[in-house]
């Protein structure tokens, strides 16, 4: 025989445990967001530096262009992987 009050019980437990889990998510979800924000803010620098970069190469001696496009390949790399990170989240 099923007895009403365990059935009353099951089901309020299950809906305790989801919404307990639901806020974890959210917490979770919301620091992820942040974290990603601060994230994207340091790569947004380095593509203006990358940008910066781009443009010295046009004014830059030959010798002077192979330092800068140098450090240019090593920035696009740091921003790639920084990007990667970051997506690699969702």
């Amino acid at each position: 025989m099923v007895d009403l009050d365990d059935i009353r019980e099951q089901v309020n437990e299950l809906v305790a445990d989801i919404k307990r889990e639901y806020g974890e998510l959210r917490v979770q979800a919301n620091l992820a967001r942040r974290e990603a924000a601060d994230e994207l803010k340091v790569v947004d620098a380095k593509l203006h530096q990358l940008e910066a970069k781009a443009k010295e190469l046009g004014g830059a001696t030959a010798e002077a262009s192979k330092d800068i496009g140098a450090a240019a390949k090593l920035l696009g790399e740091e921003i790639r992987d920084g990007l990667k990170h970051i997506a690699s989240r969702f």
